[in-house]
């Protein structure tokens, strides 16, 4: 792969073109290991260099030696409890529809996998208790769902699919701290391995290909700059958004269950004009993760007793009255980087081929959008797609610009709210007049969402990243938001599911 001309192809293995290629992959997370599977296609080895040890999971294969040194690699794999390297762990983490099919399209069958895992699967509007813009929702049929489990249990899930490839290798406790090459080209990373017995020494790992995956703290623009290239410019918006999270086991009754009325979480959409929000959804043990979230100088407390106190800012005290009477059954966790940031790699530059950014590494998101695990599982289609074109080459820029493509969607929907919400800073955050004109429309979407199922069923196909954004503007869609008017909504929280249309 070349960084702009046409004279070298990263080719398919059908094509004999792998021989002897390696490919080196930053980062064990999603974003990594979903590329690392596709690069599997299309190269001898692939290594995936990851800075924690994941826990030891009974599955693990135990017959693969180590490699690259004593120690340094693995094949264990982990366990649902949360890693260091992923602080956002202890929070919310959903799978949204458009995650769900690019992640079947990758691992046949996983959906499956998830479900049978337990992961709880969430239809919208049926299954939540949600307010937004001051209106209940009806709760009519669902026409998209979510699934709600631990981020922890679907990278094991995936982890154990990926690595059961044998030309997939896992380095595990070695931190990436530079590039090898020049800012013509990369020829593999430098590591230093971690932990308790680690020397600090630093070895090299010749490679093909360097694809950072390795989430929003990645190092790589220091990384460019070392060899004699530049590091991409940096579009950012952060409102100061922070939030904290808690587990509770429902007493009450009202969560869960598998009655038709049944209830399985709550949802308040923080918006301009009120910007407390919480939500309350299942995990995989039948427990229930409360996330609370405010704005800079508001931010909701890490202390048990304040956090249960916070409750009462929300437009109902539904959750709080909740909250009260259920068990918590762990501390508090706090989380507070949450700027929307876009590294834009697909620009002009001087930049070394076989080098690409994916996931977080590329393009972060607020997370209280719930978009990063879709985005990361869109983005490896979209490496999928670029490899396998018969008809292009598959120049590293013209990769970097399919990979960002990949994230384009979840980022006009993350920034283009975060940019109207009071506080929010960053080179990106200026609200243009084309801004004004689409957020006028989608205003008028936002009001009768709650109410009207086709413009619902339309805004929920965008947010979740099945259907693009053009889906809000169909026909029947404009008509109703354009024409029609809001549609009546319930008075109170509707802890019943409604029959109606959906």
């Amino acid at each position: 792969m070349n960084s702009g001309g046409a004279d070298s192809r990263w080719e398919s293995a059908g094509s004999g073109g792998s021989a002897g290629r390696h490919a080196v992959v930053v980062g064990g997370s999603l974003a990594g290991l979903l590329a690392a599977h596709v690069l599997a296609g299309h190269a001898q080895r692939v290594t995936i260099v990851e800075r924690d040890r994941f826990p030891a999971d009974a599955d693990a294969d135990s017959d693969t030696e180590p490699t690259l040194g004593a120690g340094a690699a693995r094949s264990t794999l982990a366990g649902t409890a949360p890693r260091p390297g992923v602080p956002q762990s202890r929070h919310p983490h959903v799978l949204l529809e458009g995650g769900q099919l690019a992640l079947e399209a990758l691992l046949p069958g996983f959906m499956e996998e998830l479900r049978a895992a337990g992961a709880p699967r969430v239809g919208m509007p049926e299954d939540i208790v949600q307010w937004q813009s001051g209106r209940w929702f009806r709760r009519v049929p669902a026409s998209t769902h979510i699934h709600t489990g631990s981020r922890a249990q679907i990278e094991r899930l995936i982890r154990r699919r990926v690595l059961a490839n044998p030309s997939v290798t896992l380095v595990e406790g070695t931190e990436t701290v530079g590039l090898l090459g020049n800012a013509s080209r990369v020829r593999g990373v430098l590591l230093r391995e971690r932990g308790d017995g680690a020397r600090g020494e630093q070895r090299e790992l010749a490679a093909d290909l360097v694809v950072d995956a390795s989430g929003r703290g990645t190092k790589a623009p220091r990384w460019l700059t070392a060899v004699g290239a530049e590091a991409p410019h940096e579009e950012t918006i952060d409102t100061g958004l922070a939030y904290a999270s808690r587990v509770y086991r429902d007493t009450t009754g009202t969560l869960g269950g598998d009655a038709s009325a049944a209830t399985l979480g709550f949802y308040v959409v923080p918006n301009p004009d009120q910007p407390y929000g919480v939500v309350v959804l299942p995990l995989e043990d039948g427990t229930h993760l409360a996330t609370f979230s405010g704005l800079r100088g508001d931010e909701p407390p890490t202390d048990e007793e304040e956090f249960e106190t916070y409750a009462k800012r929300l437009p109902h005290p539904v959750v709080h009255r909740w909250m009260r009477d259920a068990e918590p059954l762990s501390p508090v966790s706090g989380f507070r980087r949450t700027a929307n940031v876009r590294r834009r790699y697909d620009l002009p530059g001087r930049r070394p081929a076989g080098f690409l950014a994916t996931g977080d590494a590329l393009c972060t998101f607020n997370p209280i959008y719930g978009q990063g695990m879709a985005v990361a599982a869109l983005s490896a289609v979209a490496l999928r797609d670029a490899l396998a074109d018969p008809r292009r080459t598959p120049t590293t820029r013209r990769v970097q610009k399919a990979l960002l493509a990949a994230s384009r969607q979840a980022w006009d929907i993350s920034a283009g709210a975060d940019k109207k919400m009071p506080g929010a800073v960053g080179n990106a955050a200026v609200v243009r007049p084309a801004d004004r004109v689409a957020g006028w429309y989608l205003r008028r979407v936002q009001e009768r969402t709650p109410g009207d199922p086709v413009v619902g069923r339309a805004f929920r196909s965008a947010l979740t990243l099945r259907e693009p954004l053009s889906a809000l503007f169909a026909p029947k869609v404009a008509r109703a938001v354009l024409f029609g008017p809001a549609l009546p909504t319930p008075d109170e929280p509707p802890l019943t599911r409604d029959a109606g249309e959906a």
